[in-house]
């Protein structure tokens, strides 16, 4: 058990070296030898987590989707916005979500395949539509895999545009302007009027999440 909780450390300590490097650096320009340093590590203890620079990223692409499942809300419209707008908050401050942003977003990534986040992304938001459809939130034309891919297309360049003029310190804002354009032509009005697609949103679900993965610590002991 030791073991294993040290390899697990060592793992995620790589992970977020990587993570750093990446954002710093894109994919290309990134080495080993920069991974290396920023984690404290021997190669041997690198290679035997990940077998390569296309791993690393991979692992990081991969991660940024681990931390946080956002709780279940009875309208999936809501959830949908949380989804996105937890998403933009944490692009201000977490590093391994904007080293996955950047990865996603690296054209000049030879080699990577960029796609999972998108197909990841696009698989969500059209589950959580075809609930909400099933439920009567969406307006009749909305065809849920057809709209999945504008939200997450949209926002995307949302937030490649946030980067390159703000350094994502807009992105909140403009990711709550932006659910509030594709929205009304997505939801029925009862539903729309319910919705919280404000700036603060995103800060109040994940504050809500932190609260969640204290309190069985709490209980525990």
């Amino acid at each position: 058990m030791v073991k294993q909780d040290r390899a697990i450390r060592t793992r995620r300590n790589i992970l977020e070296a990587a993570a750093k490097i990446f954002e710093e650096r894109g994919y290309q320009a990134a080495t080993i030898a920069e991974i290396l340093g920023a984690a404290g590590v021997t190669k041997g203890a690198l290679y035997f987590h990940f077998s390569s620079k296309e791993q690393l990223a991979l692992g990081v692409l991969e991660e940024q989707d681990q931390r946080f499942v956002i709780p279940e809300r009875s309208c999936k419209l809501q959830e949908l916005a949380d989804v996105v707008l937890l998403h933009a908050y944490r692009l201000q401050s977490d590093p391994m979500v904007r080293a996955g942003v950047r990865l996603s977003m690296d054209q000049h990534a030879e080699g990577l395949d960029r796609s999972g986040p998108f197909l990841r992304w696009s698989e969500v938001c059209q589950a959580l539509l075809e609930r909400g459809q099933a439920q009567g939130e969406l307006l009749p034309h909305v065809i849920p895999s057809v709209t999945a891919d504008v939200v997450v297309g949209t926002f995307a360049g949302v937030q490649s545009m946030s980067q390159a003029v703000s350094d994502y310190q807009d992105l909140r804002r403009k990711s709550s302007e932006l659910l509030r354009h594709l929205f009304p032509s997505i939801a029925v009005p009862s539903v729309l009027t319910s919705l919280d697609l404000s700036e603060s949103r995103g800060a109040d679900v994940f504050e809500e999440i932190q609260r969640d993965l204290l309190e069985p610590a709490a209980v525990a002991s």
